[in-house]
């Protein structure tokens, strides 16, 4: 959800300088769910890669290893996480802790708290001693939670970070999460990192989000009976040429961008300000709507 530890994951591996130190072959884990077509030709498929970096500490006082994997496995997640925890332990990983995201009610202009769920009690105090919220109950859903349990079952330490995003845009990117969860976890290990830029993408999403979040509450918040009669009146006074404001080029554009946003919704706020520059979003309004009601 809101691409919380992907973001996180990379902008460490940018901001540290790391390497690649290994690459795992996808096809022991991996197969085709679909192939993709373009002006009619199928595509060559290719399978989620999955990937280790390595930072060296130039201070000699531990050294840092990210496992960045572009899907989880559809089946054999728990024999995936037991070949990863048995390189890490090959390579002297002893402390493994995961990124992942907590939907709350948050408001988008709200701090993103961090939540703590750990393998161990050394870690639970350290995660007290750091004022994170511990996680009291609920699940850890995917790798993120099974890739500790393995490591639990070798003898690690860790845990997981989960940062505070809102649950009304599960698929839209929310990177002050991933700013909250390396902060915490930069601290923890020790590290010192710049996060002007992550914090400069923060801010300009949290006041997207806040606008989007505004609209979608004051739109629902009228829909009904009274909308249904005002959009009636309306509809019988005004001429049927007035409806008619788009020309084909921008009806095919709309078209697309609402396709768009089915599959992805993190198009949604795209397709927001392409029919507010149009100025005919009041007439799209129901429809757009209706990409949020399935989270």
């Amino acid at each position: 959800m809101g691409s919380v530890a992907v973001s996180a994951g990379y902008y460490l591996i940018s901001k540290l300088g790391m390497h690649l130190l290994k690459e795992y072959p996808p096809q022991k884990f991996f197969e085709l769910s679909h192939v993709e077509v373009k002006n009619g030709l199928i595509q060559t498929a290719r399978l989620p890669r999955s990937r280790l970096f390595l930072w060296r500490d130039p201070q000699e006082l531990h050294d840092l290893i990210i496992f960045m994997g572009e899907a989880q496995p559809a089946s054999h997640g728990n024999a995936f996480c037991s070949h990863l925890i048995q390189d890490a332990q090959r390579l002297g990983v002893h402390d493994v802790f995961t990124f992942a995201a907590m939907a709350s009610r948050m408001r988008p202009e709200e701090p993103s708290r961090i939540f703590g769920a750990a393998i161990n009690r050394e870690c639970l105090s350290t995660f007290k001693a750091a004022n994170i919220e511990l996680m009291e109950e609920g699940k850890i859903s995917g790798l993120n939670g099974v890739l500790l349990e393995i490591a639990a079952e070798s003898g690690m330490h860790g845990g997981c970070l989960l940062g505070e995003m809102p649950y009304a845009f599960p698929q839209l990117p929310f990177p002050k999460a991933s700013l909250a969860v390396l902060q915490t976890f930069t601290a923890m290990a020790g590290i010192t990192i710049d996060f002007s830029e992550l914090r400069a993408q923060a801010d300009k999403f949290d006041d997207e989000l806040g606008k989007l979040l505004y609209h979608l509450e004051d739109a629902i918040e009228h829909r009904g009976e009274a909308m249904s009669a005002e959009q009636t009146a309306q509809a019988e006074s005004e001429p049927e040429s007035e409806e008619l404001t788009l020309d084909r080029a921008d009806q095919q554009l709309i078209e697309e961008l609402f396709e768009s946003a089915r599959i992805d919704r993190s198009r949604a706020y795209e397709l927001k300000q392409e029919l507010d520059r149009l100025h005919v979003f009041h007439e799209y309004e129901d429809r757009f709507l209706d990409l949020f009601r399935t989270s």
